[in-house]
This record gives C-alpha cells, sequence and structure tokens, in this order.
C-alpha cells in the first residue's frame, strides 16, 4: 500500500530537516534580517589635526552661516538645487533646525588619509586631544570614532598604536561609550577584516571590557575587496570573517576610482566603476544587518553664491541618486555638505510619505488599491516610514495618522514576510 498523504508528509519533512539543519542554522546566523534601529544618515569625517572640543559646533554654525549668505530663503535654495520651491519651503525650516541642534549624526576623527604621515609623539598627542575632545564634548555625536591608518605593512604598527590609545583612552569602567564604532580603511583582503576582529578582542581583554565592544567599519576601497584573485567577491566573507563586529561596509570614493584607472577629473561617486563597486557591497550585505555607505564628493567650493550653488547642486543629486539606489547613508568632508544632505534626505523621505501610508494602510486593512503589495514590499514600506521618522524627515504622529498604524504595528511589519 503506499504511504498516506499525511505518513509521507511527515517522513519526507524529517528527512529534509535532517538534510537541512546545518543551513538552516548557517541561515539564521549568517542573515538575521535588516536591522530597524535607527541609521545615520552621514558620515562626518574631520581630520584629527583641526578636530577640538568645539568642532561640531563649528560644522553645524558654518552650514547656518552658508546658507544665510547664499541661500537665505527656501527659494534660493530651491533654484539651486533644481527643486520646485514649494517642496523646499516645507522642509527649509527643518533643515536649518537640524543644522542648529544635531549637525553631525556620525563623526570619524581622521588618522588617515586626511591627516596624513606625522612623527608618532605628533600623531599621539593628537590621538590624546581626541579623547579628551570627546569625553568632554557637550551633544557629542550619537556615533562617534576614528579613522585609523590601515593593516597594510607600511601603516599597520602606526595604525595600531592610534586605535589601543584611543580605546584606551575611552574605556570608562567596564565598557566603552555608545555609539563608538571605528573604521578599518584600505582592506585589501578577507585576513585582514579577522586580523582587525582579532586585535578587538585583543584589546577587550588588555582592557577589562566585555567582549564585543569594539565594533568596526570596513572600507572597501581597493580593487582587491571587491574581485578577489579567484574571481570572488571577498567583501562577502569579509562580513563572516569580521565575526559579528562589522557595523558597515563603507565606499571609499577616490582611493577605488584612482585604483582602477579613473582619471581625476571623472571620479565620482555616479561613475560605472562605483556603482559597480557599491551594487557588490549591497548583494553582501543584504539581509546581514551590516549596513552600506556611500562615499563623498571632494567638491567644496563655496567662494561665491555660483560656486556654493554648483556645489549643492551636485551634493544635492548624488544624495539623491544613493537614497533611490537604497544606500541611505554617506560621507560629508566639508560643513557646506551638511544642507544638502538634510535637504535631500528629508525629500526623499516626504516624497515617498503619503504612498507608503497608503499602501501600507490598504495591505494592513486588506482593502484593494491597485497595487498588490506582498509582505516583502510591506516590510520595505513600514521600514521606509519608520527610517523618515529617525532621521528627523517625519513626525511619528503624521505617519501613525496617514498609515492609520501606531509605532509598534510599523515594527511588527518590519519582520514581515
Amino acid at each position: 500500500m503506499p504511504e498516506s498523504v499525511e505518513d509521507l508528509t511527515r517522513s519526507l519533512t524529517a528527512a529534509l530537516d535532517r538534510r537541512l539543519s546545518d543551513w538552516d542554522a548557517r541561515l539564521a546566523e549568517r542573515y538575521p534580517g535588516d536591522r530597524v534601529d535607527r541609521q545615520p544618515v552621514h558620515t562626518a569625517y574631520i581630520p584629527a589635526d583641526r578636530f577640538d572640543v568645539d568642532a561640531v559646533r563649528r560644522w553645524g554654525a558654518s552650514a547656518l552661516d552658508l546658507l544665510a549668505s547664499y541661500a537665505p530663503t527656501s527659494a534660493t535654495l530651491a533654484a539651486a538645487v533644481g527643486e520646485p520651491v514649494a517642496d523646499v519651503e516645507a522642509v527649509y525650516e527643518r533643515v536649518r533646525a537640524k543644522l542648529a541642534t544635531e549637525p553631525i549624526e556620525n563623526l570619524r576623527v581622521d588618522f588617515e588619509d586626511g591627516y596624513g604621515g606625522r612623527p608618532d609623539d605628533v600623531e599621539d598627542a593628537d590621538v590624546a586631544a581626541t579623547v579628551a575632545a570627546l569625553r568632554s564634548m557637550d551633544g557629542r555625536p550619537a556615533w562617534f570614532g576614528i579613522r585609523f591608518k590601515s593593516f597594510e605593512a607600511p601603516t599597520r604598527a602606526r595604525g595600531v598604536r592610534t586605535l589601543v590609545a584611543f580605546l584606551s583612552g575611552l574605556v570608562d569602567g567596564p565598557r566603552l561609550p555608545d555609539g563608538l564604532v571605528v573604521t578599518l580603511p584600505k582592506v585589501t583582503s578577507v585576513e585582514q577584516v579577522a586580523a582587525m576582529a582579532s586585535a578587538c578582542s585583543t584589546i577587550e581583554s588588555a582592557l577589562g571590557i566585555a567582549s564585543d565592544s569594539v565594533g568596526f567599519e570596513i572600507q572597501v576601497e581597493t580593487a582587491q575587496a571587491v574581485m578577489g584573485v579567484d574571481g570572488t567577491a571577498p567583501v562577502a566573507a569579509m562580513i563572516d570573517a569580521a565575526d559579528g563586529r562589522c557595523a558597515g561596509l563603507h565606499y571609499g570614493t577616490y582611493d577605488y576610482s584612482a585604483g582602477l584607472g579613473i582619471a581625476a577629473a571623472y571620479q565620482s561617486l555616479d561613475h560605472p566603476v562605483a556603482d559597480h563597486a557599491k551594487a557588490v557591497m549591497q548583494v553582501a550585505a543584504a539581509q546581514t544587518g551590516v549596513r552600506v555607505a556611500d562615499g563623498s564628493t571632494n567638491v567644496v567650493a563655496f567662494g561665491s553664491e555660483a560656486e556654493a550653488h554648483a556645489t549643492w547642486a551636485l551634493h544635492h543629486r548624488l544624495v539623491t541618486r544613493s537614497l533611490v539606489r537604497g544606500i541611505y547613508q554617506g560621507w560629508d568632508l566639508h560643513p557646506g555638505h551638511l544642507p544638502t544632505r538634510y535637504l535631500a534626505t528629508y525629500l526623499f523621505h516626504r516624497r515617498a510619505l503619503l504612498d507608503a501610508a497608503a499602501r501600507l494602510r490598504a495591505y494592513v486593512g486588506r482593502v484593494e488599491s491597485g497595487i498588490a503589495d506582498e509582505p516583502a514590499t510591506a516590510r520595505m514600506l513600514a521600514s521606509s516610514l519608520l527610517r523618515g521618522v529617525r532621521c528627523g524627515a517625519l513626525d511619528l504622529d503624521e505617519v501613525s495618522r496617514l498609515a492609520d498604524l501606531d509605532e509598534p504595528t510599523l515594527l511588527a511589519l518590519t519582520t514581515t514576510g
């Protein structure tokens, strides 16, 4: 007699469970899903020799001064970046308020390319000054840290020395401050990432702090990180090698472009080689909880109104382009980048608000809306609304009113599908 449907289903399922159990565990560990906590919209890099306790406030004040000088009205700013006046007017004061209260969300004090090579006693003194400034700073950014020199042989010892001194100086009892992240630049191999994870463990043990206290970003700015000698994409294996410590993959515009032989005049976030690298990074990081950040533009001309408007138009276009491509964070190298960082981000989320809220409301209410959204799409709609709230583009009460959903329901939807 053939087995019944019930018996065959039960026996076959048990066999498949045994066969796939290892992969099931690996899948759950390796791909826990996208994080839904707040993500900074940018990382501001300030060279260590230009950093002090007042640096963040100065950046905000400088950004506001540039707005006052070159775009004192929403109409002026709208004309500069090529956006409708009404759209810019709706967020102009929101942008100004952000610059006044939290101009930098994620700070990296740079001891690498933006700082250069200096005698050990000079860099040691700058590390100590950086630590002192961060410890005493009012309104320290929610995320902060340093970019130290790479683990390539010529800079390895200096990079380790700066990393150890920095972390040692910020230990407070059994822990490091919340929001502390460091950046490992010019990564060329999986082995370097594994070495960084091991170094973090050694430092934690020596400092007597909890294991996994130190998280780091991998800066993807070499060809070797995107395409290995064996034809694979090492950046995916780098996430594994970080042993749970990798907070993000950050694209390095100019090192990467130069390494591929792109002429200086054409090195940009929107060059095809940049798009390829970032697509590889996005695929490698998808569903791992590791976030991808775009690089920077090095155009920082603010000597005249014409220069400022051209710089803002370029930066606004590039930030918007990254947002459309699902990259919600990027580098900013100058206070003048801050107005268009927040303008582009706020416009992006506000433009998505009405459609996302209506589609979610219809999805939850099982109402015919003309769009057959699936659970995965609902997850991204909810994530988009929460992202907009957390970056300051949207207010929770307006999202809840338009979507007819409270925050716990929105959070629950981010894990659906």
